[in-house]
């Protein structure tokens, strides 16, 4: 799933060129290329969909030049993840309806990638054995408020690998909520990775959200024809805007959480890619070949390797230039940043285009 905004990595991500077409660990690589590379371990290349916005059908032609037009499907509107997975699901399933899929998406950071590709195998087993609905906890290292939760049937000892029923999908919590998950134990974080068979998600799809699923899979003659794209973009103009999880993963009781042991992020904010970089002596994580960093602590610069910059004096902060736009934030104020956002759209309305 690459069609996401990623407003909240603002300036480096933009509406033309949003956080899964950046390099932002300075290595080299994309998001989603890296998400692809990873993947290619379970799955060959042309298994592999890229669903996307259709103003990103060029971006990831550019940056995954390998795969057929076939593979990137494009969405006309956002209509968050349930649609798409609907699109992809009954796509794949009209070619193969034995298919197995994983679906990921593609501006997470995933670490001990060795780790993953055999929690993500255990997954795949798990899924084929009968009508299950899997998805990859990760257990939490922190009480954080930002993400979602997953409750799972605890029964003994909690291992990495390990298969346990789910109990509950748990929206972002409090603060007060998160810290008391973390005590107890069996609540892991929700990755947003799911694993199933297409005819598994589509049964789910018809029994708690018919209306999707009608419009998506209930007629499959289309696909992989010429005349999908259009039919595709009615029903994006017709479907609701709804999450996988509010559409099925909350409402099924079919679910699973394979219990992982991988070092993961979504790269939601800047401060969560700061707690994956290398960091100097005094605690900053600078990407920039010309960055010069003194007397300052515990900040996350990110800045163009022609830039040359001087910085001296800051504790906790977020500073990064990209394409004539500057932010310096402090981390503590990073959840205002859309609200910050917002009068500087209106005054400056050129740099928001798009």
């Amino acid at each position: 799933m690459a069609g996401g905004i990623g407003s909240r990595f603002w300036p480096m991500s933009t509406p033309q060129r949003p956080k899964q077409f950046l390099d932002v660990l300075g290595i080299g690589k994309s998001l989603l290329q890296m998400t692809y590379e990873r993947l290619l371990n379970v799955a060959p290349k042309e298994n592999i969909y890229i669903v996307t916005n259709e103003n990103y059908f060029d971006l990831v032609k550019e940056q995954l030049s390998e795969l057929t037009d076939d593979q990137i499907l494009t969405e006309p509107l956002r209509k968050n993840t349930a649609p798409c997975i609907a699109y992809a699901s009954a796509k794949i399933f009209a070619k193969n309806p034995e298919a197995t899929l994983v679906v990921a998406p593609s501006d997470h950071l995933i670490l001990k990638e060795e780790n993953f590709i055999q929690t993500l195998n255990i997954a795949i087993d798990e899924a084929n054995k009968d009508e299950r609905l899997v998805t990859l906890g990760i257990k939490p290292t922190r009480p954080d408020t930002g993400y979602g939760y997953i409750e799972f049937s605890e029964e003994g000892e909690i291992l990495p690998g390990q298969v346990n029923p789910v109990k509950h999908f748990r929206e972002k919590p409090s603060r007060e909520m998160a810290e008391l998950f973390l005590k107890s134990g069996n609540y892991y974080w929700n990755s947003g990775i799911f694993i199933w068979r297409a005819s598994t998600i589509l049964n789910a799809l018809e029994k708690f959200k018919p209306e999707l699923y009608e419009l998506f899979a209930g007629d499959l003659s289309f696909y992989n024809t010429e005349k999908e794209q259009e039919k595709i973009n009615q029903c994006f103009q017709d479907c609701e805007d709804i999450s996988i999880d509010f559409a099925v993963m909350e409402n099924a009781k079919n679910t699973d959480v394979v219990l992982a042991n991988f070092d993961w992020s979504d790269l939601g904010t800047w401060g969560s890619l700061f707690t994956h970089l290398e960091k100097d002596f005094n605690g900053n994580a600078v990407i920039g070949d010309n960055v010069h960093i003194i007397n300052s602590t515990n900040c996350i610069v990110n800045l163009p390797n022609n830039k040359l910059a001087l910085i001296e004096g800051l504790d906790n902060h977020i500073v990064v230039e990209s394409d004539n736009m500057l932010m310096i934030l402090n981390k503590d104020d990073e959840q205002n940043l859309k609200k910050y956002m917002e009068p500087m759209a209106e005054k400056s309305p050129q740099f928001f285009k798009g």
